[in-house]
């Protein structure tokens, strides 16, 4: 065992018990699950980010239960952050591949995925990425308590010990969905004003500009802030401004080019988009995943080779509260009974072979994705690209071995679907069971709780995709989902290769180009992808954010000014007041004040005026 383990407390003792896995927790928890998965599955698809829900949960929990049940349990509401936070995480791993069989079944290639099917996919992944995380939670949380600082659980666990500031930030965040909830009701439900402007700019033809005025929009740039806003920005800007209308321009005489099927001259901007600028964005989508995931490579081998010494270490086995988890042979049998179900049960369009990648890769990524939260942080995470490379595998070694077409199409997807969830949940355990590590939970009851979750999520998650897509359609400009859009055309161009590789490889060389920049390729990629009006909604809540920052910046560097300013003044007063030599007061301001050293000659000819007027005694000046 560590040193760091062995000195740690936490904030409640292993010995004391207090109320923790309650019903309120649960119902607050599963309520939390639907609506922060709903939202971030809505979020996603649109604008090809999900927020962290971890911290929100945590504020509303203790806002409900703090503040209105008037009861006081820190557990209880660690436990319903738990909870909540696997809806999200479910989300994103089900939005970044899923909604490629709804736009499949829009084009008549399958028929529409089975409420079933999006149940399962999303329920398999879930489990396994909680079963293959549990036992990594010695190594990686208690073992190396202090080496990896799993940024959003360490903050998590801050805002739960924060105590009572949380149930006043709890007002802040129902004050926003108030606001957020009335302003959309009037802009689209009364119609009182419209919630997007746009305008086809004729003198500069296919190019467009606007803006989608929504709260969600502004929130998602208020959270990134201005950097990331601006880099999506100006993706949106170089397909806008740049591409569409040089394709506009040298089309202009042109009949249709494939994979249009109307003449450009006919095209409105819109059209542009759909229909080419999206392959274009694809394609830097595509790359931008697999660069992180080239970039990151060394420290996912790293990752697993110690997480794998780690788990080999022997632990006394210990009937503390704190260091309770899951049984293992329960979860040795459950995954069993999971991988026998992906080959078995119809439902999943999995063959044998699908199965087995599906665990193996599955316990790789996870164990990956668990260590690598916890050393660069959720945000940083490379899901995506551990999906595309898991796609890319799983589609060829489907194709060798002679499951192609529809059903090789769908064995695909539904795999990388499993893969995906799997890494997200993984990582949102793990940064859960930190935060549990921080203030005394018990493991074992969050990782129920974030199984519980995982139900609920999964349950929900195939209803929120269908409403999505009967409301506007995935493609759409409303709804772009620039991730599974990228991963349907991976998995079309390796089956088929019926692709427009042109404009794909357009987006490849522009993310390289970016790369070799230094420009971070994600967001640029993803904002080339998406319809500039949607971009600069994002780009005006990251203006908001600098402008706050800004000001709170400002305040703080005038209360730093005002603490120094009297620093320095009492400092010269007490040198005065002890008659110190200017020697003596040059060594004594270098190690107090080292940035004074270059007024150093002001402040000697100061202390000679001074010296002048009597008013202190210089015993040596050199």
């Amino acid at each position: 065992m560590s040193d760091n383990k062995n000195n740690f407390k936490p904030y409640i003792p292993a010995d004391r018990v207090v109320p923790e896995f309650t019903v309120t927790s649960l119902l607050i928890g599963i309520l939390l699950a639907i609506v922060f998965g709903a939202a971030n599955a809505y979020l996603g698809l649109r604008v090809g980010m999900t927020i962290s829900a971890s911290i929100p949960a945590a504020v509303i929990s203790m806002g409900i239960i703090r503040v209105i049940l008037r009861r006081d349990s820190i557990l209880e509401n660690n436990l319903v952050q738990t909870i909540g936070s696997a809806g999200e995480s479910v989300a994103a791993g089900a939005i970044f591949t899923l909604p490629a069989l709804f736009l499949w079944a829009k084009e008549g290639t399958i028929d529409s995925p089975s409420m079933i099917t999006i149940f399962l996919v999303a329920l398999v992944g879930g489990l396994l990425g909680v079963a293959f995380m549990v036992p990594l939670r010695q190594a990686l949380i208690v073992e190396e308590h202090g080496t990896l600082p799993f940024p959003e659980g360490t903050a998590c666990a801050e805002v739960l010990l924060a105590g009572e500031e949380g149930g006043s930030k709890a007002g802040t965040v129902f004050s926003g969905l108030g606001i957020a909830a009335a302003y959309k009701f009037i802009a689209d439900g009364l119609k009182v004003f419209p919630s997007e402007i746009g305008y086809d700019i004729k003198a500069y033809a296919g190019s467009s500009v606007g803006v989608q005025v929504l709260p969600a929009l502004a929130g998602v740039g208020y959270i990134c802030g201005p950097k990331i806003s601006s880099y999506m920005l100006a993706g949106s800007t170089l397909s806008w401004f740049v591409l569409m209308p040089a394709i506009a321009l040298f089309g202009a005489d042109a009949q249709a080019i494939f994979p249009g099927t109307d003449p450009i001259a006919q095209m409105a901007p819109s059209d542009l988009w759909g229909t080419y600028i999206k392959y274009i964005g694809a394609g830097a989508v595509a790359t931008g995943g697999v660069i992180s995931l080239i970039k990151s490579l060394p420290l996912i081998a790293k990752t697993f080779k110690q997480a794998m010494q780690s788990m080999k270490k022997k632990s006394s086995a210990s009937a503390l509260r704190t260091e309770q988890d899951i049984p293992m042979p329960f979860l040795l049998v459950m995954i069993l009974v999971i991988g026998i179900a992906i080959w078995l049960v119809p439902a999943f369009p999995v063959n044998p072979i699908g199965a087995l990648i599906v665990i193996v890769f599955g316990f790789f990524f996870a164990t990956v994705s668990s260590r690598m939260v916890g050393l660069i942080g959720s945000s940083n995470n490379p899901v995506s690209g551990m999906a595309i490379a898991t796609l890319l595998i799983a589609t060829l070694l489907l194709k060798a071995t002679g499951t192609t077409g529809v059903e090789g199409m769908t064995g695909a997807i539904a795999i990388g679907g499993i893969i995906c969830v799997i890494a997200a949940i993984a990582g949102d355990c793990s940064q859960d069971l930190k935060t549990g590590f921080i203030v005394g939970a018990t493991p074992k009851k969050q990782q129920i709780g974030e199984m519980i979750g995982v139900v609920v999520s999964a349950a929900a998650i195939g209803f929120v995709l269908q409403l999505l897509d009967n409301a506007w359609g995935y493609g759409s400009e409303a709804i772009p989902a620039p991730q599974a859009t990228m991963m349907k055309m991976l998995v079309e161009g390796i089956m088929s290769a019926e692709l427009p590789w042109s404009l794909i490889l357009i987006g490849v060389c522009v993310a390289i180009v970016m790369e070799i920049l230094k420009v971070p390729v994600m967001p640029f990629a993803v904002g080339m992808y998406l319809p500039f009006s949607l971009n600069a909604g994002i780009m005006a809540g990251g203006l908001v954010r600098l402008f706050m920052d800004k000001r709170n910046v400002s305040e703080k560097e005038k209360k730093v000014s005002a603490i120094k300013l009297d620093d320095y003044g009492s400092f010269l007063w007490q040198s005065i007041n002890d008659q110190k030599t200017v020697h003596q007061l040059s060594l004594d301001l270098q190690s107090q004040f080292p940035k004074m050293e270059k007024p150093l000659a002001r402040l000697i000819r100061f202390l000679e005026i001074l010296k002048d007027h009597h008013l202190i005694e210089l015993k040596e000046v050199y």
